[in-house]
């Protein structure tokens, strides 16, 4: 599947390995795919929603998360990150993902998968994954990204 991405979306799944380093998980999930496409000024024009910010939305979610369980972390901060490996699993919902962006690039008779097909998959996804909870926190209005994508196509 990797060889029908075209660079941007190689260079996606790049920095999303590197989020998810940096923040400390194992596995690189849908959440982290979003962060990272999020550095592309065109879809975060798109989606409404800058990488700073969005990045800010996941860590509170992760914060909301713990405190649910009982898990104050009060004023701590990690000291180090997860040292990234070249080989960082996927979560069963980014590997979906990944999969669903060769629907929507051959829908649109597209020869390559672009960062923009794997944004339209992560908009196709549903809570609890990671990728439509935080999209669900940030407020983004999916039908009108898509219409902003399909505009820009």
């Amino acid at each position: 599947m990797f060889e029908k991405l075209a660079q941007s979306a190689r260079t996606v799944v790049e920095d999303a390995r590197h989020e998810a380093a940096r923040r400390g998980d194992r596995r690189l999930g849908t959440d982290h795919l979003l962060l990272a496409l999020l550095h592309e000024e065109e879809l975060a024009q798109a989606v409404g929603v800058d990488a700073a910010t969005a990045a800010e939305a996941a860590q509170q979610l992760d914060r909301d998360a713990l405190t649910a369980i009982g898990v104050d972390l009060g004023s701590f901060n990690p000291t180090a990150h997860a040292a990234a490996s070249k080989r960082v699993p996927l979560t069963a919902g980014a590997k979906a993902t990944l999969q669903h962006t060769l629907v929507s690039a051959a829908t649109e008779k597209a020869r390559t998968v672009t960062s923009r097909h794997i944004l339209l998959a992560l908009l196709d996804r549903r809570e609890p994954d990671s990728a439509a909870v935080l999209l669900t926190a940030l407020a983004v209005d999916r039908a009108a990204v898509r219409e902003s994508l399909a505009a820009s196509r």
